[in-house]
């Protein structure tokens, strides 16, 4: 009994991950994840009492995952500069992945207290793994110019989901020539 309410469980949340890919936090709705596994109504309210539930799982799952590919990528650059230019490109690698997508629209969703500061502490974590890249370099602000960079990284995000008129590859170069050198060429 436990094992298929395990399975439900994850159908729920890979229904979720796929309603927040194709049509954002509008489209995560419980009669959708309903009609997407094939469970009644009242059944996917044993497993979620609300949205924020739900996004709040799906951060607590996918994030971890996320943030240990960007982590991975980091530790197999062998210079600041390297470690630094991973962490933005990892990023940006993963925009076009089902779980980057729902973590991107669940950050922009109406969501209470709670789930907001589980994904802002997960978030802070992930700006974590640069402040030291940073430090090596001599920053004088590691911590404030991590969460800048981040600031970056978000919105070269944005530009490759809206489908803008740059190719993302070109996307991505600038966002790590910014990162790397800023906006002076």
């Amino acid at each position: 009994m436990a094992e298929h309410r395990t399975m439900q469980r994850r159908a729920l949340l890979d229904a979720a991950r796929a309603l927040l890919s194709e049509g954002g936090t509008e489209a995560l709705t419980f009669p959708a994840l309903a009609e997407r596994t094939g469970l009644a109504r009242s059944s996917v309210y044993e497993y979620f009492g609300s949205r924020a539930a739900v996004v709040e799982e799906l951060c607590a799952v996918d994030f971890p995952v996320w943030a240990a590919e960007v982590e991975a990528a980091m530790g197999a650059a062998n210079t600041p500069e390297a470690k630094i230019e991973a962490y933005v490109r990892a990023q940006l690698s993963l925009v076009g992945d089902r779980r980057h997508r729902a973590v991107a629209a669940i950050s922009a969703g109406e969501l209470d207290t709670g789930a907001r500061e589980k994904i802002r502490a997960a978030h802070g974590g992930l700006i974590t793994l640069v402040v030291a890249a940073l430090s090596d370099l001599g920053h004088a602000e590691p911590r404030l110019t991590a969460m800048l960079l981040q600031g970056v990284v978000d919105a070269a995000v944005r530009r490759i989901e809206l489908g803008a008129a740059e190719h993302p590859g070109r996307i991505v170069d600038a966002a790590v020539a910014m990162a790397l050198r800023g906006v002076i060429r």
